[in-house]
């Protein structure tokens, strides 16, 4: 099978990649579940330096993956340099902190010695998404492989060309060969990879759909899960917040990526007697933010990575508007490109409040007070992040059992930070990456108990 990855605001072609026939891929695994008996016996010092070798390989060839990055999905260069950035930054973060994460945890017992030791697992399959392609990797193979498993990746395939580089750079960091492996390959091979012995966990960062669909194969198999899905994001915003602070905040937590980000702030809730000021500056932001070939310096604004995707938003902006919505901004769709559109007077039931809007889209929702506003936030099936806008940080902090997310950031963008667990609740997944929770995640935490009478 080929595959082709089309630059999403040119229609021309990045590259052809030719799919991987059932005995290569047999080869591929077996060689993941040889490397990991010698890589496991790998000194964790060792791992750590290899892993910055790796965040250093991306800071000096930052400019070509970030070219590739918006080539292949559409993103301004300038914010694809900045993941390529980021993936370095976690690279170090683990090469800094794996020694302590995956010490011995000691506990007091009646045994003579009773510790927890954290032990490498095996393979670990990621199946990963096409809007962040290098920093959703990385988020997983930095604590992953530093944990002292092997990683297999199945990209989508709109980024393969991505994903051709990401193996490139494990392998100028000096990893030996078979501990991070790229599988060009269709999604019907997924059950063939998480049913082989070689496979001992999952990791999906993508749609609810794709998430339950892997979660059944991998119980099936009795194999581990960690699952990334789709956000949609409440934006608060209370009456005695810094109005000029939040549109800007705002304006970042919508449409970075051009909005195709789970984490991106979706439902703007604001309280009625700050709504027409939000709403006027917030638009006026909107409308300028720029534009353009996402290969221009000076971009703020590319296309969508694919057509479909442009489409499904104007279905959900059309239907919402068809349901009493208000048109404030934008609405119109050329291609793979989507103005950036904001919804006023956005209620319960339609699709601007419900779904997730993987796009420049903000749904703009009015609350009576700042109960009636958590409650509206919490009418989703998602529980991704929530931000809340105030000066009254005390009281911010009181409300946090209000929110059934997985995270809660005051005058803040929800963000991954590797120093911060990162995950969801409800629909939007389970587990946690990043910072300590994602490195455990995938080791075998091994209770030891010695009795020397």
């Amino acid at each position: 099978m080929e595959f082709t990855s089309v630059n999403p605001y040119n229609g021309r072609e990045v590259g052809t990649y030719t799919g991987l026939t059932q005995e290569a891929l047999e080869e591929k695994l077996r060689r993941s579940q040889e490397a990991f008996v010698s890589w496991r016996k790998v000194p964790l010092a060792e791992r750590c330096r290899l892993i910055r070798n790796a965040g250093q390989v991306l800071r000096d060839n930052a400019g070509d993956y970030a070219r590739m990055i918006t080539r292949e999905m559409g993103k301004p260069l300038s914010e694809s340099r900045s993941e390529v950035n980021k993936c370095a930054w976690v690279c170090d973060f683990y090469a800094d902190n794996a020694e302590a994460f995956l010490a011995d945890e000691i506990i007091s017992t009646d045994a003579s010695q009773s510790f927890v030791r954290h032990d490498p697992i095996g393979a670990v399959l990621a199946i990963m998404p096409w809007n962040f392609p290098f920093w959703q990797v990385f988020r997983y193979a930095a604590p992953t492989l530093t944990a002292g498993n092997t990683g297999l990746l199945k990209h989508a395939p709109n980024v393969f060309g991505c994903a051709q580089q990401i193996e490139g750079i494990f392998t100028k960091a000096g990893y030996p060969e078979g501990v991070f492996q790229n599988l060009i390959i269709h999604h019907d091979h997924t059950e063939k990879i998480i049913a082989h012995d070689a496979v001992k966990a999952v990791t999906l960062t993508g749609s609810e759909r794709a998430g339950a669909a892997v979660a059944e194969i991998a119980g099936k198999y009795i194999k581990k899960t960690v699952l990334e899905l789709g956000g949609n994001n409440a934006f608060i915003v209370w009456s005695d917040a810094d109005i000029d602070k939040a549109v800007k905040t705002a304006v970042t937590a919508r449409f970075l990526n051009s909005g195709q980000s789970c984490i991106a702030a979706k439902r703007f809730i604001l309280l009625e007697d700050i709504y027409d000021e939000f709403v006027s500056k917030f638009t006026q932001a909107v409308r300028d933010r720029k534009p353009g070939d996402p290969m221009d310096e000076a971009t703020e604004i590319g296309p969508l990575a694919r057509r479909d995707l442009a489409d499904q938003l104007h279905r959900q902006v059309q239907d919402s508007l068809k349901q009493g919505a208000e048109l404030l901004l934008g609405g119109n769709q050329q291609d793979c490109y989507y103005e950036p559109t904001i919804l006023g007077n956005v209620t319960p039931g339609m699709p601007a409040f419900d779904e997730e809007t993987f796009g420049p889209m903000a749904a703009v929702i009015k609350a009576r007070d700042t109960d009636h506003a958590f409650a509206l936030s919490e009418q989703s099936k998602y529980g991704l992040g929530v931000t809340v806008c105030t000066s009254d940080i005390e009281k911010a902090l009181k409300e946090i059992p209000k929110v059934s997310d997985g995270a809660y950031f005051i005058n803040e963008l929800v963000k991954s930070d590797p120093r911060l667990p990162f995950g969801g609740t409800k629909n939007s997944g389970y587990g946690r990456e990043l910072a300590r929770d994602g490195i455990l995640e995938f080791v075998n935490r091994k209770t030891v108990y010695v009795n020397k009478g």
